[in-house]
């Protein structure tokens, strides 16, 4: 189980174990993580958690947040990551994982992975929730890739939410609900392309037959 550790002037203020699905830090007593110090927002940044794998976003905050000196807005947690707010650290450790895990893509055959995430939609900020989104009325889906080494391979989408893409280069979700699917952009500078656009900073609609690139690799998205 994954933990982060709070630190000021070198100093450990708090460690804290990743048990609950969402955490906030802020300035607010309310928080999971309180810092009282001016330069933090009422409520900072949120961290997320399902099963073994957490992503990072910062709630609108006016100092912002960093990963290992990077600004970020979303940022998929890896082992060893280093979230900064004004002069606080907070490390972010794992424990040594088994399996096809996010944190060992190596090539283009781990680009598709089947992690079920809690997420936040960039348009409201109301967090996404698996029981809710989940509707067995909608036709099943499948992701096919079309160039690379894996060229031909197929997966099928059965969860409310199915986490695709490279941590640390570009990664994005597709969300499955009543009224079909969508793709969301969660981190990257670039934002997956689908039949030759960039998407938006909002959920973008799925149709059959749809191509995207995401990561370098192109993708086909099929209804069934």
């Amino acid at each position: 189980m994954a933990k982060i550790i709070l630190m000021a002037d070198g100093a450990v203020l708090q460690e804290m174990t990743l048990s609950k699905e969402r955490i906030t830090i802020g300035r607010r007593p309310s928080n999971d993580i309180v810092i009282d110090n001016l330069a933090i927002s009422g409520q900072h940044a949120a961290i997320i958690t399902i099963q073994e794998d957490s992503f990072l976003e910062d709630l609108g905050s006016t100092n912002g947040t960093q990963v290992n000196g990077q600004p970020v807005k979303k940022h998929f947690l890896q082992n060893g990551d280093v979230i900064e707010m004004a002069k606080y650290r907070i490390k972010y450790q794992t424990e040594p994982q088994r399996g096809n895990s996010a944190a060992n893509y190596s090539d283009a055959t781990d680009t598709i992975n089947t992690l079920t995430q809690v997420i936040q939609d960039t348009q409201n900020t109301q967090v996404y929730n698996p029981s809710e989104v989940y509707d067995d009325n909608i036709r099943p889906a499948s992701l096919k890739i079309l160039s690379g080494t894996s060229s031909g391979k197929e997966m099928h989408i059965t969860k409310a939410i199915t986490t695709i893409g490279r941590p640390g280069i570009q990664v994005a979700v597709i969300t499955r609900n009543a009224q079909g699917y969508a793709i969301t952009h969660i981190e990257g500078d670039s934002r997956p392309i689908v039949n030759g656009q960039a998407i938006g900073s909002a959920a973008q609609t799925l149709q059959d037959g749809d191509v995207f690139d995401l990561a370098g690799i192109e993708m086909q998205f099929s209804l069934k």
